[in-house]
């Protein structure tokens, strides 16, 4: 293993204070228990977003925390979750009396942990409502959650929320709009290699040299099958297909295109999937309308992508548009 890091032990700890460091105009970090807020305070009665998850998929989540996005974030260790503890200090600390929305990606040991922190806040009178992103549409279930997992759908709706909470509207919109986000976005994963937590030194799973992972989760969970490694537009085309069956579009309807990279892909290798991925929602009468390609949810050092597909109206199309100021993410 060859990192750029001191002690495995303090990798959380060293990176969230770098990045506090170097956005210190946008967010603050907090410690015992750890979290990073915005800066600035919201106004009163608006609106709060809050969400977490394991380290290791930066700038997931910290990394949107800033104007038009999320309020609070909260850091768990490598791929693991963070502590109710934690949470319920981001949801004490975010609230301006509007309300909370934690935003948690449908992992188990995220779920458990959020849901024991909202009851802890609910407790000390915080109205906490919770929107659960399941988009991945590699698998129905497995020893990692119960049901489909969250994953780069995420960033879509930490965003378009964002920009409902930010435009003032009420905690049933921002929920509403959010919980709408999720049910029309999907999203698969492709694994050309593997990536290495600090902590264990060594790969999280092996792959031939000529070998993918399809379908594969954010922590290196497998994916729907294992095949020999092909083209780009070969690959691409996989992984829309699946998508889009899913999320049964029509010729005419307008969508934003995500093209994630996991960590260790090359930007160059990126654009040539949304090429591909673009040429064929364009032949399929789908009009690519909003688009996003970098890496915003990684695994750490892994080199794959994913593809994520959100369908569009009005209203999410604006929300999008709408400003944002995070590290991250900004407009």
């Amino acid at each position: 293993m060859k990192k750029l890091i001191n002690d495995p032990r303090d990798v959380l700890r060293e990176s969230v204070e770098g990045f506090a460091l170097a956005h210190s105009s946008i967010v603050e970090a907090h410690w015992d228990p750890t979290f990073i807020s915005q800066r600035r305070p919201l106004p009163h009665s608006t609106v709060a977003l809050v969400s977490g998850g394991g380290s290791g998929h930066e700038p997931l989540h910290g990394g949107f925390v800033g104007d038009g996005m999320l309020a609070a974030a909260v850091p768990g260790a490598m791929f693991t979750s963070p502590t109710p503890d934690q949470i319920d200090a981001a949801f004490h600390h975010a609230d301006v009396g509007g309300g909370v929305v934690a935003i948690v990606k449908n992992y188990t040991g995220d779920v458990m942990n959020f849901e024991m922190a909202v009851e802890l806040a609910q407790a000390d009178g915080i109205d906490v409502r919770t929107v659960l992103v399941n988009d991945d549409v590699a698998v129905e279930d497995s020893t990692w959650t119960a049901g489909r997992r969250g994953v780069a759908g995420t960033v879509l709706v930490e965003k378009i929320a964002g920009a409902a909470a930010a435009r003032g509207d009420d905690l049933e919109t921002v929920v509403r709009i959010a919980e709408h986000v999720n049910a029309n976005v999907r999203s698969m994963g492709v694994a050309l290699s593997a990536c290495t937590v600090p902590h264990a030194g060594v790969p999280s799973f092996d792959l031939g040299d000529d070998e993918i992972e399809l379908g594969i989760g954010i922590h290196g969970e497998p994916g729907r099958r294992r095949e020999k490694l092909s083209e780009a537009d070969t690959i691409t085309a996989t992984l829309l297909e699946a998508i889009t069956d899913d999320l049964a579009l029509a010729s005419g309807e307008q969508v934003l295109l995500f093209v994630n990279g996991m960590g260790g892909t090359p930007t160059s290798e990126l654009y040539i999937v949304y090429r591909a991925a673009a040429e064929l929602l364009s032949r399929a009468g789908v009009v690519v309308s909003r688009s996003l390609v970098g890496n915003y949810v990684t695994s750490l050092d892994m080199q794959g992508v994913s593809l994520s597909v959100l369908r569009l109206d009005d209203d999410m199309t604006s929300l999008w548009d709408a400003p944002v100021h995070t590290a991250a993410l900004r407009w």
